[in-house]
Formats: structure tokens, sequence, C-alpha cells
């Protein structure tokens, strides 16, 4: 297999796992070969690309399924469909595969955002002080970029933090950053009530649910 292949068959990977929410959750291994493998290929094809994207800490591989690590994952996700080289091979595509092309492209600011914001290196966050500048930097790049108007969405910014918080962790350092009047968090749904949307927002038993972020202190 050329080197050419072995790439696009990486980048198809990839994006099968992005899509299936391997940055959230761990995806089972026969759920992920089951949108990957064609009838013409076996699982064995794609053990090198596994493999190898093991090795560049794009995915974590365990005994029961894949993650999508950030955002080192996505940095190679995004790297793979930008090339030139990329292509998908026969003459249908699978519906997944342009669904996830169309999510990718919608989203693809968020999703690689924790690579582009100058923030402190890209270490876990320790401190509420840490993440409280973390978070307000995320926050300006979206609402500048997006034209939010002061009213960014909670899942934007959960997702370009990423993985540098767990959500318990966020939760509880976007909540206290309302204590100090510094973010206040409102009501309503996402734009399109989308369930992994409203999951990625923060809810709480006496203030339900808060979908945006303003910010109060400059």
């Amino acid at each position: 297999m050329t080197s050419k292949n072995t790439a696009q068959i990486s980048t198809r990977l990839l994006l099968a796992l992005w899509d299936l929410g391997g940055t959230q959750q761990e995806v089972k291994k026969g759920q992920l070969t089951k949108r990957i493998v064609s009838k013409s290929q076996k699982v064995a094809d794609y053990q090198g690309s596994f493999e190898e994207l093991q090795n560049q800490g794009a995915i974590a591989i365990s005994k029961k399924g894949y993650s999508l690590t950030s955002p080192k994952g996505l940095e190679v996700l995004g790297k793979g469909l930008r090339s030139g080289e990329f292509k998908f091979e026969g003459t249908i595509v699978g519906t997944w595969a342009a669904n996830a092309l169309v999510k990718w492209i919608s989203q693809i600011d968020v999703a690689v955002v924790s690579a582009d914001v100058p923030v402190n290196g890209k270490s876990a966050i320790a401190s509420y002080d840490e993440f409280k500048s973390v978070a307000l930097e995320v926050y300006d790049k979206l609402n500048y970029e997006y034209n939010f108007n002061n009213l960014v969405p909670i899942y934007r910014i959960r997702r370009g933090i990423g993985d540098r918080v767990s959500r318990t962790e966020f939760n509880d350092w976007l909540l206290e950053t309302q204590a100090d009047d510094i973010l206040q968090l409102q009501g309503g749904s996402v734009e399109d009530s989308a369930p992994d949307k409203i999951e990625d927002s923060v809810a709480t038993e006496l203030d339900g649910l808060r979908c945006y972020a303003t910010r109060l202190k400059p």
C-alpha cells in the first residue's frame, strides 16, 4: 500500500471517529469498523493506520474501542482533509462521509480552536484562574469571528477548550465565573435544538438549562 493510500485511509478513519463523537467518548471498535471498512476491504487493511495514528498521539486505543485525542487528533484530521491528495475512492461516497464533511466545515474553527487560540500551552488546565483566562480567550475569539453579539453558545466554549478540563470542572468553573460576575449564563436553547449541543451546555438544579454566555467584565 502506498503512503498516499495510507494517508487517505488514516484521514477517513479519523473523520469517521470524529463524526461518531470520538472526542467526547470512546467509540466501540465494531461501530467504527462497520463504518469505514467496505465490502472489498478487511479490518486488517486498517491495522497499520491505527498503529501509526496511535504512535502520533492522534487516537487512543483500548480493548473496547477508540478515542480521538484533542487537540492532536483534530490537528491531524484537519491537515489530512486539507491535503491536496485526499479524496474518496470509487464513484459512490457514503452518506455518512458527506454529512461528516459538511459538519466538519461548519464546525472547523471551533473544532481546532484549541490549536489556534494562543493560550498558555496545551496542557491540562489545573486551576480556576487558568480556566477563567482560557475560557475568556475562547469566548472573545468565537464572539469576534462568528458575530455572536456577546451571546456565545456555551457548547462552543466547551468544545473550544476541549479535553483540557473534565466536563465536571468545566461546569463548576463556568458557574464560578458567573458567581464572580465575569460571565452571565443565560437560558434558551441552541439554534437547532441538537441533543449533543444541549448536552454540552450547562444545567443546574436551581437555574435549569443555560445555553449562552455573556461577558460582563472587559
